[in-house]
């Protein structure tokens, strides 16, 4: 299982927040020939996801990784309450879940 983060998402702002991935030890883990996924949606039966770009830190060592949307993106999602969560999987198609959680979007009075 993964840790619980909630996270919150201001509605036509650019969205990013770092992961870092450790073992039992707290030592950073090497994310090298790993993938990742995430996504939002509104309940966790929906069928309608918006997905996170991912970006893996170099080096992939660090055990360092970036969720991110951009401000497009947070403008199209409604304000609300959301699940989400993030999930890694290693070269051995080995899947584990990073974080999951809340992501509240709250709305935009700027439109620009």
């Amino acid at each position: 299982m993964g840790a619980k983060a909630n996270i919150v998402i201001d509605q036509g702002t650019d969205f990013s927040t770092t992961l870092t991935v450790t073992d039992d030890s707290g030592d950073a883990v090497d994310l090298t020939g790993y993938t990742a996924n995430g996504h939002i949606r509104k309940h966790y039966t929906s069928t309608t996801a918006t997905p996170f770009t991912v970006a893996f830190t170099s080096p992939r060592t660090t055990g360092k990784l970036t969720i991110s949307l951009s401000r497009t993106v947070t403008a199209n999602i409604e304000s609300g309450r959301y699940v989400y969560d993030v999930e890694i999987t290693s070269a051995a198609n080995t899947r584990s879940r990073l974080v999951e959680g809340i992501a509240t979007v709250t709305p935009e009075v700027t439109r620009a």
